[in-house]
């Protein structure tokens, strides 16, 4: 995989994971609908993979040493894997029921940055407990924090 590939797909791997167990998460703590939290996956995986692909290319054109091969593959490997992995957690919500499906989303979603997290370490040579642990701690910051934001917007 070339550089401008694996900087997209890890890019969208990552942010595709994070930002929509963020999402799920406080949508179902403040709703605990699965119309809501599907429709809400559903706008976060296009909006959301627009955006960061967009900003992915300013961001590369912005270097001023990158071809525009390399800008347009970069671009067009953030938005796939960010659409790709952010789409995926409307699946357990259509299968289970809500809470079943957050559990189990949040459960597969920290499973995915692990191993990915193994990958990127293997790959660079360094301690694989280290990265895993700083990058599941991340994620799971951001699911604590958007289920209590979830809780305090039902509560309003």
């Amino acid at each position: 995989m070339n550089h401008s590939i694996k900087k997209g797909f890890s890019f969208g791997l990552t942010s595709g994971i994070i930002t929509t167990l963020g999402l799920l998460v406080g949508l179902y703590s403040s709703t605990n609908s699965a119309k809501v939290v599907i429709g809400g996956v559903l706008v976060i995986a296009l909006a959301d993979a627009l955006s960061d692909a967009l900003g992915v290319h300013i961001s590369e054109e912005s270097e001023n040493h990158h071809s525009e091969r390399e800008i347009w593959e970069a671009t067009i490997s953030t938005f796939v894997a960010k659409f790709v992995f952010a789409g995926m957690f409307i699946v357990p919500v259509l299968l289970f029921s809500l809470t079943t499906a957050v559990v189990f989303s949040i459960v597969f979603g920290l499973f995915l940055i692990a191993l990915f997290s193994c990958y990127l370490a293997k790959i660079q040579g360094i301690n694989k407990r280290g990265v895993v642990t700083e990058h599941l701690l991340i994620a799971i910051l951001v699911v604590v924090a958007t289920y209590y934001i979830g809780v305090w917007v039902e509560k309003l």
